[in-house]
């Protein structure tokens, strides 16, 4: 469904996961128009190449811009680390100056100088995510002395996307992964959980992970770096449409789309199929 003559606010990942971005985002500022995309069908987009990412996330952005959106948000760490610059510097200038992509990894960075004490921190992120480097990179720049600790964690994404994320078995794999980030470093004491599907295996991360050590979400991280970006930027913020309304996008069945959405967003899904190209 297109929202004629609305601009609704784009929100893109490469599955489920951005779920949770929009989620947070829709409980601080129900007053927007949303439209989220789920590339299901190519899922998930960890272990794919940076061109193959990058190629992807461009045709989910267009098809979003074609929809009306003038704001894109990659809640996808993948996408956002493999694909953002290379949109922004290359693509956008052609496509259209006055529209904006952002990501989800430069606010969620923005936050560990509030909350290390011993300038360790530590990623838990999807392969892809971890072997781009995007979140060492980017913590090196704003914080220069603090060192960072990546693990690839490629269980815990089928493990949410197979609702296995309550069961027993879950236990092996998020106590494994965490106990592989702490052998790297004891003075870790601040963890980013770099992936959105992520917050549905927040229990059992909370049950393994040490008392002393502070794990970011994104989800309201990126809600609360929103509202301020729209704040700063009124020729965008004007041009978003108010009516409270959300609409999904999937490019795989509506019929298989629909009740996964409903368990990460807790409320009956709706979802339209579409094709990227």
């Amino acid at each position: 469904m297109t929202l004629k003559g609305k601009s609704p606010i784009g929100i893109f990942d490469s599955g489920y996961g951005g779920l949770t971005i929009l989620s947070e985002i829709r409980k601080l500022m129900p007053e927007y128009d949303y439209l989220y995309l789920g590339d299901n069908a190519r899922a998930p987009y960890g272990s794919r190449s940076f061109e193959v990412v990058y190629r992807f996330t461009l045709q989910a952005v267009e098809h979003l811009f074609s929809r009306g959106c003038r704001l894109v948000i990659l809640a996808c760490n993948t996408a956002s680390a493999k694909a953002l610059r290379t949109i922004q510097q290359n693509d956008l200038p052609k496509l259209d100056p006055s529209r904006r992509v952002l990501g989800v990894i430069r606010p969620t960075v923005e936050k560990l100088g509030e909350l290390t004490h011993t300038g360790e921190i530590g990623i838990l992120g999807t392969m892809g995510t971890i072997q781009s480097g995007s979140y060492t990179m980017e913590i090196e720049k704003m914080y220069p002395g603090y060192h960072v600790y990546g693990q690839a964690c490629p269980m815990w994404v089928p493990l949410v996307e197979y609702k296995e994320a309550d069961s027993d078995g879950a236990d092996y794999f998020v106590e494994k992964y965490i106990n592989e980030l702490f052998l790297q470093s004891k003075g870790i004491d601040t963890v980013i959980l770099g992936c959105t599907h992520y917050p549905l295996l927040y229990p059992k991360i909370a049950k393994y992970m040490p008392d002393s050590v502070t794990v970011i979400k994104q989800g309201p991280i990126i809600a609360e770096s929103l509202k301020d970006y729209l704040h700063r930027h009124p020729e965008i913020e004007t041009a978003c449409s108010k009516h409270g309304q959300c609409h999904y996008l999937t490019t795989e069945s509506s019929g298989k789309f629909s009740p996964m959405a409903s368990i990460f967003l807790d409320e009956p899904v709706e979802a339209e199929q579409i094709t990227l190209t």
